[in-house]
This record gives C-alpha cells, sequence and structure tokens, in this order.
C-alpha cells in the first residue's frame, strides 16, 4: 500500500494580470473550480484570490501531473469564463504560467489562512510583490526577464 499526501499551494492569474475576476463573480468561478477539482479526484482545502490572480490549496492523488492538472484546469475553466462573458468581460485567457508549491502537513493551515485572507493581504502587497516573495520562500530562482511575461 502506498502512503501520500501531496498538498499543492496553486497560484495562476489571468493573461497580462489583467483584473479578470470580479469580486461579485469570483464565488461562481471557484465553485466551477471546486467542481473540476473533484472530478480529478482533489480535495479543495481553500481557493482565493484577486481579480487578478487566484491561489488554491489541494490535494492531488499521486496518479496526476501538476502540469497535467494545471493544463485541464485552465482549458474548462477558459470555456466557463468565455460562455460567462457578462460576468467576466475582462477576461481574455489565462498566463501561461503558474506556481505550485509543495506543502507540508504543519503547514496546511498557515496556507489556509494566507489564502483566506487575501483581500487584506493585497491592502498592502502588489501581487507580483506577493509572487516574489513565494518564490524567495521556497528557493526558487527567478530570471526577471521572463517572470510574468507571457
Amino acid at each position: 500500500m502506498s502512503y501520500t499526501q501531496l498538498l499543492y499551494h496553486i497560484v495562476f492569474r489571468p493573461k497580462h494580470s489583467a483584473p479578470a475576476i470580479p469580486l461579485e463573480h469570483e464565488e461562481s468561478l471557484y465553485r466551477y473550480i471546486w467542481g473540476i477539482v473533484k472530478k480529478k479526484d482533489c480535495v479543495l482545502y481553500r481557493i482565493g484570490g484577486m481579480p487578478d490572480h487566484i491561489h488554491m490549496l489541494i490535494q492531488m492523488p499521486p496518479t496526476l501531473s501538476i502540469s497535467d492538472f494545471m493544463r485541464d484546469l485552465k482549458t474548462a475553466t477558459h470555456r466557463y469564463l468565455r460562455e460567462e462573458k457578462v460576468k467576466f468581460p475582462l477576461f481574455d485567457g489565462w498566463g501561461k504560467s503558474y506556481c505550485a508549491l509543495s506543502c507540508d502537513a504543519e503547514s496546511k493551515e498557515c496556507v489556509i489562512n494566507y489564502i483566506k485572507n487575501q483581500k487584506a493581504h493585497h491592502q498592502e502587497v502588489s501581487f507580483e510583490e506577493e509572487l516574489l516573495r513565494l518564490l524567495k520562500d521556497n528557493h526558487i530562482e527567478v530570471d526577471k526577464r521572463y517572470f510574468l511575461k507571457e
């Protein structure tokens, strides 16, 4: 028997970091994403964000790669957002990149609270600053020539 607990803190954004997720409609998008997560046999612990990006904490089965998961998630939500164009008029696609950070069980509640408090957090910190800090804290080198470029 194999034992796994593959927790990922995922961050992704609309193309060009457009503010394409209006606060009054984010709940419908998050519920749609939750449905995709469940269909992939994943567990969504928390989702939240701002008009220009989304954070999720998920647990994935070992049979699913993060790249396949993100490809399928972006494809399905792209279709949904195009169908709901009236609610999401600024959406023109997802950015090419994403950030997926592994998370240990001891950090789970901390990450959940971090995602829960995105609105307050971004009163003081921009998305670019936040992402750079997350990458630095996880010892991921950033080539500024390509950072947040499409």
